[in-house]
């Protein structure tokens, strides 16, 4: 009995830097952009990496885990894990500091199916193995809620470099602990892994992200082709699955309209949720001049109304059922956009802070509903699979969050920006690019011209995020319409019978 709480305390040690490296750098993004001179796309870049590189790796690391058993994946995903923190911490260009963050992600996806697969082996009581994994998810929703509160602390006492770092010494422990306490399981070598399927989803992915984000500032025929390479590698990809006898994704399951719409309502609600973090992040420190601590600190009731908002989304969902109540998180998200795209964060907190705290419970019923309703929809023998292709899209949501956040915040910034007529035309484009190398800008020039530019990025960056959240919004309503018609009415039929 005592080994089995050691093992979930050795499970939750680990799982806890893996869910806050997802959100932890969204404060710090003026301190890196300042230490490393990051243009706009590398900024984006070092924070999605790490969702983007873990989507793609998590299925078939969680293969290997019951070819090798967890706690082999598990140590040698935090082996991963630690190297690539020491090496984030002392990353002196934008280049190492991506290559590390993604050989993190290379290690998270080791890390997070591990954990499942612990939890499983360890609690062969279902109602142990429940609580044990209400501790779980706890830990991962928690960490990556107030991962910006941490990141924020950190920066407030010590370098960017100790964000990292700090992850060093839990690993060390992790490692320690997991090869003394945690016992060996049974290997199944005949586990199919899919690496190569998995090396073709993600390389797929990271080059339609990298196309579409170069293509942002420099438009050219490469960027065409690349995104029309990857595009191709996607469809193959997708063409490969359906017709393999092993795939790595069981496209099958999409065809039920309750799991395709709870997918989409996942992977939104990811984007939503870390899109939104990172965008307000940048407005506080870049424009109204708040530190990463008081940054972090300004956001927690978001973070606050995402960790407690659970319960409240499970009473509505056995009140008065699934299409209802996801129709209402969509809808919820929506007006809470609308609402924050038309509050000015600096002097009106308390409509910033009610219209987040909004939000993030809408954000929480959205995934709630998701995983409730793909757990309703598929047979026992399923259900693995599901929870790993939601899993996936929660990942790929924070990416693309990042990315597609990221890129509308640049494109309008890029065309409402008015630079200062004596700026010198070769660093019109520069200034152009994002408010955080306009800022870099602006310590290299004059402080009467300086203080002009600091001034049109504000603004520009202000009615840019305002019209993003806007666009976010609409987004939101349209999907809050597609959710009510695309559930299916069997949904709330089989709940009326089983009441």
């Amino acid at each position: 009995m005592y080994r089995k709480w050691m093992v979930l305390a050795i499970i939750v040690l680990i799982y806890l830097p893996v869910s806050i490296d997802a959100t932890v750098l969204h404060v710090a993004i003026p301190t890196l952009s300042a230490s490393l001179s990051l243009s706009a796309n590398q900024m984006l870049w070092v924070i999605d990496i790490y969702s983007l590189v873990m989507a793609g790796l998590i299925l078939p690391m969680g293969a290997l885990g019951d070819r090798i058993g967890f706690k082999r994946l598990m140590l040698v995903g935090a082996s991963i894990f630690g190297g690539a923190s020491f090496m984030a911490a002392f990353a002196n260009s934008a280049l190492l500091l991506i290559i590390a963050r993604a050989f993190l992600g290379l290690g998270a996806a080791m890390i997070l199916p591990a954990t499942l697969a612990g939890l499983r082996h360890t609690f062969l009581d279902e109602k142990q193995r429940n609580y044990a994994l209400g501790i779980w998810g706890t830990v991962g929703g928690g960490g990556a809620a107030f991962g910006p509160l941490l990141g924020g602390f950190i920066l407030e006492h010590f370098s960017w470099g100790t964000v990292f770092l700090i992850n060093v010494p839990i690993i060390l422990v992790v490692i320690v602990l997991t090869a003394w306490i945690v016992p060996q399981q049974k290997s199944d070598r005949q586990q199919a892994l899919n690496l190569t399927q998995a090396l073709v989803l993600v390389t797929a992915i990271l080059l339609v992200t990298y196309a579409i984000k170069t293509a942002m500032h420099d438009f050219s025929i490469m960027m065409i082709l690349l995104f029309i390479v990857g595009l191709g590698m996607l469809i193959g990809f997708v063409r490969h699955q359906l017709t393999s006898t092993s795939p790595m994704i069981d496209f099958n399951l999409f065809k039920h309209p309750v799991i395709s719409t709870s997918i989409i309502m996942a992977m939104v609600a990811m984007i939503a949720l870390v899109g939104f973090e990172l965008l307000l992040s940048q407005e506080l420190q870049f424009v109204y001049g708040y530190t990463p601590l008081e940054a972090g600190l300004f956001i927690l009731p978001f973070m606050i109304a995402i960790s407690i908002g659970g319960p409240f989304a499970s009473f509505l969902m056995n009140r008065f059922g699934l299409k209802p109540v996801a129709t209402l998180g969509m809808l919820m998200c929506a007006v809470s956009f609308f609402g924050l795209a038309t509050t000015h964060f600096d002097t009106q907190h308390l409509q910033a802070w009610s219209w987040m705290a909004i939000m993030g419970v809408s954000v929480e019923i959205a995934l709630l509903s998701s995983t409730a309703a793909i757990m309703s929809a598929v047979p026992p023998h399923k259900a693995t699979a599901a929870g790993a292709i939601e899993g996936m899209a929660y990942e790929l949501g924070a990416g693309l969050g990042i990315a597609i956040f990221g890129l509308l915040l640049s494109f309008f910034y890029a065309r409402s920006i008015l630079v200062p007529t004596h700026l010198p035309s070769d660093l019109i484009g520069t200034a152009s690019s994002s408010v955080g190398e306009a800022v870099q800008l602006s310590r290299q020039l004059d402080p009467s011209l300086a203080h002009h530019l600091l001034d049109a990025a504000s603004i520009a960056f202000t009615q840019s995020h305002s019209v993003v959240l806007g666009i976010a919004g609409s987004m939101f309503l349209i999907l809050s319409v597609f959710v009510w018609w695309a559930l299916s009415n069997q949904t709330d039929g089989n709940r009326r019978k089983s009441v």
